[in-house]
């Protein structure tokens, strides 16, 4: 294994072997390490100080199915902590097959220059102008760079957005058939992939290691029952592949926790229009795709290429938090509109969450109207233009907010929160206030305790504690490089068994299923020890005012979690 470091200040290559101290970290674990130990915390997160890390899995680039995520992590210009932002597609793969554990991307590069990353086949790294490059939208950059490299090639890449440095941008990950509509959105990063003077990484496909695993047989039969395990858990085999995320859009509006209209509602009306059901029905009348496999080694496959009345491609993989965001929360009822402020968002190199919530607070304060399409659409092209108005939007909700001096703005740390209101959802308002991450929709999501019934999502009994147990249980799934929708499969101890037992041939470690859980509490240890080092406190761990003010229709409930319990979430182990 080894470590890449750019030093764009340079234009410099650097090739380490990977430090002993750092075995056993991989993904987010080894991303938020780094940063804690190599980033001063008081920095600019858009200066030379600053360091962005692109890290595989543990158990990334190995046999194991659905292991193909990317932990991505700096100083965050959004939330001012420590920040991962994970990505699927298809980079994370090749890296692992190159046994390439991190890049740093450190420095800076002069003002205006931009440059290339290309590794090959053989894992040589070199740093190439861009200036060709420069300016370009997400899709027809990796358009033209699958043209100039190897068609199959991943590649990463930010758009104007993050060249213009707003605090939304997002950095575009390519998916299995080359476009890139997966994205590493939340917490700003393409803004410091920006600052760094780096267009875009290109990776070999073609690059492939011998295993490194002291029992193959072992590990083969462990991935093999793991695969099984995945397969038989009904969410993944059959609810993700004929609907994808998109099926909890009518799940989360009965529940009365669907924010809509700038979270003023937990109910959309017309949220049918929106909705999994509908979104499939369009694309199978459409001859679109509906489980398609947009990541390296899927089996699951949740997602979909949603087209237009003419067949013509539009987005890919229209998700829940992108309908909730670019449709609830701006009142947008048209699938049609928000594919498009979907594709236009990842042209653009933006967070649909953020973003979509920057336009509903800023039809909130007035500026526009409520489910005008056509006014969002003009929106995004204020953003892609870089105009007075385009960077407000571009740097989130809470700049939307300041400027129209609106005070309803649902973030935590500068960051939107996510698809599942927290008066309506007890715990996630947990997770939201108090996750270093800043409000998350995968930080610690405790929807499915809700939907078995486990915990009552409108009372506080509980849910202090569900949050920590889910943002430990996190952290440990984002340090293998394993995605979520695979972690059903370790819903019973010989599963979670399986995972462990691959971790250790891998990593050459003697771990038990609580010592590898606990990879989890030492990522969040070092990312709330970063954030108490650059100046955050308890304070910045409350959710916005209006949630504990405003009753949410239909339940009419305030957010309950008293401070004092939000303020004991990571003074106490998991349970």
């Amino acid at each position: 294994m080894k470590i890449l470091r750019i030093n764009m200040t340079e234009a410099r290559i650097t090739v380490e072997d990977f430090p002993q101290e750092y075995r056993g970290l991989g993904g987010r674990g080894l991303t938020s390490t780094l940063i804690n130990n190599d980033v001063p915390p008081s920095c600019d997160p858009l200066g030379p100080d600053n360091k962005l890390v692109f890290a595989p899995g543990l158990l990334t680039g190995t046999m194991l199915v659905n292991t193909s995520r990317l932990s991505i992590g700096a100083k965050s210009p959004l939330t001012q902590g420590i920040k991962e932002s994970n990505a699927g597609g298809t980079v994370a793969a090749s890296l692992g097959n190159l046994e390439i554990a991190a890049i740093v991307v450190e420095g800076q590069a002069p003002e205006g220059e931009y440059y290339l990353l290309t590794i090959d086949a053989e894992g040589h790294a070199a740093l190439e102008p861009a200036s060709d490059y420069k300016g370009m939208r997400t899709y027809a950059l990796v358009k033209k760079l699958l043209q100039v490299y190897d068609e199959k090639s991943g590649v990463l890449c930010i758009g104007p957005a993050g060249e213009f440095r707003m605090a939304s941008a997002s950095i575009q990950s390519s998916d299995a058939d080359g476009r890139p509509c997966r994205a590493a959105g939340r917490g700003g990063l393409g803004a410091v992939m920006g600052a760094k003077g780096l267009k875009a990484i290109v990776v070999s496909p073609a690059g492939k290691h011998p295993e490194t695993l002291a029992d193959t047989d072992a590990f083969k039969d462990a991935a093999k029952a793991f695969a099984a395990a995945v397969q038989a858990d009904p969410f993944a085999s059959q609810i993700l592949p004929s609907m994808g995320t998109a099926a909890l859009t009518s799940m989360v509006n009965a529940m009365g926790a669907f924010p809509s209209r700038n979270a003023t509602r937990g109910v959309m009306e017309n949220h049918e229009n929106i909705g999994g059901e509908k979104m499939v029905a369009l694309i199978k009348e459409r001859g679109g795709k509906v489980g398609h496999r947009g990541c390296s080694q899927c089996i699951i496959r949740c997602s979909n290429e949603f087209v237009d009345q003419e067949g013509q491609y539009i987005t890919g993989s229209l998700e829940y938090e992108t309908i909730w965001a670019m449709g609830g929360m701006t009142d947008i009822a048209d699938l049609d509109t928000i594919a498009r402020l979907d594709y236009m968002a990842d042209d653009i190199g933006l967070d649909t969450m953020n973003t979509g919530v920057a336009m509903g607070v800023a039809m909130d304060a007035g500026y526009k109207n409520f489910g005008d399409g056509q006014a969002a659409v003009e929106m995004m092209e204020e953003i892609a233009r870089g105009s007075e108005i385009g960077k407000i939007l571009g740097n989130g909700p809470l700049a939307v907010g300041k400027h129209f001096n609106h005070h309803r703005v649902p973030v935590v740390k500068g960051q939107s929160i996510a698809a599942y209101d927290p008066r309506g959802m007890q715990g996630n308002g947990v997770t939201y206030a108090t996750s270093p991450m800043g409000a998350d929709h995968t930080a610690g999501n405790l929807i499915g305790s809700y939907l078995t019934g486990q915990l009552d999502p409108l009372e506080t009994d509980g849910q202090v504690e569900a949050s920590r147990n889910a943002q430990i249980f996190m952290a440990y799934l984002d340090c293998t490089g394993l995605c979520l929708f695979a972690a059903g499969a370790m819903a019973s101890p010989e599963g979670a068994q399986l995972l462990v037992n691959m971790i250790n041939i891998k990593c050459g470690t003697q771990l038990g299923t609580d010592e590898a859980l606990g990879m989890g509490a030492r990522t969040l240890k070092a990312e709330l020890e970063f954030n108490a080092n650059a100046g955050l406190s308890k304070e910045d761990d409350r959710l916005a005012q209006f949630f504990y003010e405003e009753p949410l229709p239909p339940h009419n409930k305030v957010f309950l979690v008293s401070d004092e319990a939000l303020d004991s979430v990571h003074n106490s182990e998991p349970i």
